[in-house]
């Protein structure tokens, strides 16, 4: 077992006061390792990473034909959006046309992730539901695919329940994963998870942006997710989000996703690469920085495009003094 090395540093005046460790793997569509580091083959919990796969089952069922989603709507699947106004009320319609509101999603309830938009609702005199949960656009995807495989909307995110399986078939296809054999558990959001290696994960993003050797449906299923995240960036995550920012800098050349835990996901569509990496204390903005530092070194990062504030993100105290940073240990 590698020991994973330490990917960032905290720094707080003189001091390194925490690193922190992580690993990673850059693979090709054809499963080629084109770089890692640490013990990229430790199972895990792919968290929210997964969610650009995992909904490539509705479009593979015909679910999205069916109920006519947009790319909107498609990237919302992909989303941990932050409850802005228009991720609420794409979400909202997009419940509506199949019939169902917001007391149909199995996700639970929390404040916009978005600091305004969590203070206009507050002020309007409204409160938080379903809809503003950062995986509320991913529970409209399952129930997209619960509503056309006619099967029980009550129990969707049951690991036994159709949809489920029907996501994890696909899942198993692209990470290849023994789903049978993995270690299960249950998200913040009431989703099953499946644990596997991040080498999976990056074989999975790879086989998202060059999809040669899968069957001519999944083939157009994923060039459909692709373009739905590239197309709309601020629908994946919204204001001030990393993932949007980078979506945007990089005009779609570079396809980021985070999750839980500190797990991201990521593909360069024109290298044909899939990208996995986790951040050991399960820190975000820890991951935030390692993912730009690894990105740079594979010199992938579009010179025309400033990401140097997440090479070294700066530490704050209550005063809002500058009392430190986060840097890249790469």
């Amino acid at each position: 077992m590698a020991m994973n090395p330490v990917l960032v540093n905290s720094v707080r005046g003189d001091l390194i006061e925490n690193q922190h460790r992580g690993s990673y793997a850059v693979v090709g569509s054809d499963g080629e390792l084109i770089a890692a580091a640490g013990d990229f083959r430790k199972v895990m919990f792919a968290r929210s990473s997964l969610k650009p796969i995992q909904v490539l089952a509705v479009l593979e069922a015909g679910a999205a034909d069916q109920y006519h989603l947009s790319s909107e709507e498609i990237a919302l699947g992909c989303a941990s959006h932050s409850g802005e106004p228009q991720h609420v009320e794409l979400i909202k319609s997009w419940l509506e046309k199949m019939g169902l509101n917001e007391n149909d999603l199995g996700c639970g309830v929390h404040s916009p992730l978005d600091r305004s938009s969590s203070k206009a609702l507050y002020k309007s005199g409204g409160k938080p539901t379903c809809l503003h949960n950062s995986c509320s656009g991913k529970h409209a995807a399952l129930l997209t695919l619960t509503k056309f495989l006619q099967a029980s909307l009550k129990d969707y995110t049951d690991l036994t329940h159709p949809s489920q399986i029907m996501v994890n078939q696909v899942v198993r296809e692209m990470t290849e994963t023994n789903i049978d054999l993995a270690p299960k558990g249950v998200d913040g959001c009431q989703i099953p998870l499946v644990g596997m290696e991040l080498r999976g994960v990056a074989i999975a993003m790879a086989k998202l942006v060059d999809p040669k050797n899968l069957k001519s449906s999944l083939k157009i299923s994923c060039r459909r997710v692709v373009e739905a995240m590239q197309k709309h960036p601020f629908l994946v995550g919204g204001s001030n989000r990393f993932c949007t920012d980078v979506i945007e800098k990089s005009r779609g050349e570079i396809l980021v996703k985070m999750g839980a835990g500190g797990v991201f996901s990521a593909a360069i569509p024109r290298k044909k690469w899939g990208i996995a990496l986790k951040i050991e204390d399960g820190h975000t903005q820890a991951a935030e920085v390692a993912l730009i530092a690894l990105l740079k070194q594979l010199n992938v990062l579009p010179e025309e495009s400033d990401f140097t504030n997440y090479l070294e993100i700066p530490l704050h105290n209550w005063n809002r003094q500058i009392v430190g940073k986060l840097h890249t240990a790469l």
